[in-house]
């Protein structure tokens, strides 16, 4: 199912949706260059990059659409926000990547970039999933989980992350106790950006919207 397109507010939502992944890029390349481990999702990443040949932001945007795939077989809501994160999130990590230079035996800003990276993230995913033009595929992932199991949001992002970090540090990626920082603390991130703006995914469906659905109304 795709959201529709809301035309007279779409330049104010592309801008909005725009800063959520810029700020998102940059969390992940904060803890790439911290070397303290860096999210689950980076890890594999970072592993298949050179195995393929490519740099780490295009191996994102490849996942990205790998991902999709599975929110798309739990049906899970898409919109043209979705597509705008597959394509937007990898030229800004590798924009970043280009910038932020590599930082190691300096454990007090390691760890400092490593936290402001966790709290970036977590506002990072309310802006753009505020915006409700669909969540991005990894978020759409989440969500389908939350709204299939019935499980918090904290606790579908943390089986997401736990599978996709194993995967990725059996295939030489960059895992350290950063990660299982970040493993613990992105689910409380998320949903404390939710609360502060006000996000509220999978609202209700007003009784003659969902018959018109029923209908066969679009």
């Amino acid at each position: 199912m795709f959201k529709p397109i809301y035309w007279k507010t779409f330049p104010r939502d592309f801008l909005r949706i725009q800063s959520g992944f810029f700020l998102f890029g940059l969390a992940i390349t904060l803890m790439i260059r911290g070397n303290l481990g860096t999210s689950a999702w980076a890890v594999l990443e970072v592993a298949l990059a050179p195995k393929l040949h490519i740099s780490i932001g295009t191996m994102t945007v490849v996942m990205g659409f790998a991902v999709l795939s599975g929110a798309l077989m739990m049906r899970e809501k898409l919109g043209w926000g979705t597509l705008a994160n597959i394509l937007s999130i990898g030229p800004w990590e590798d924009m970043w990547l280009s910038i932020i230079p590599s930082v190691k035996g300096n454990l007090p800003l390691q760890i400092g970039m490593l936290l402001f990276a966790i709290f970036l993230m977590g506002l990072a995913s309310a802006i753009y999933i505020g915006v409700d033009a669909g969540a991005g595929p990894r978020d759409s992932m989440m969500l389908a989980i939350k709204r299939t199991t019935g499980v918090s949001i904290r606790l579908a992002r943390a089986m997401i992350e736990v599978t996709v970090v194993t995967i990725g540090w059996l295939l030489g990626g960059p895992a350290g106790i950063g990660t299982a920082i970040f493993a613990l603390l992105v689910g409380p991130s998320v949903q404390w950006g939710f609360k502060i703006f006000n996000v509220q995914p999978h609202k209700p469906i007003a009784p003659e919207v969902e018959a018109g659905v029923e209908g066969g109304v679009e």
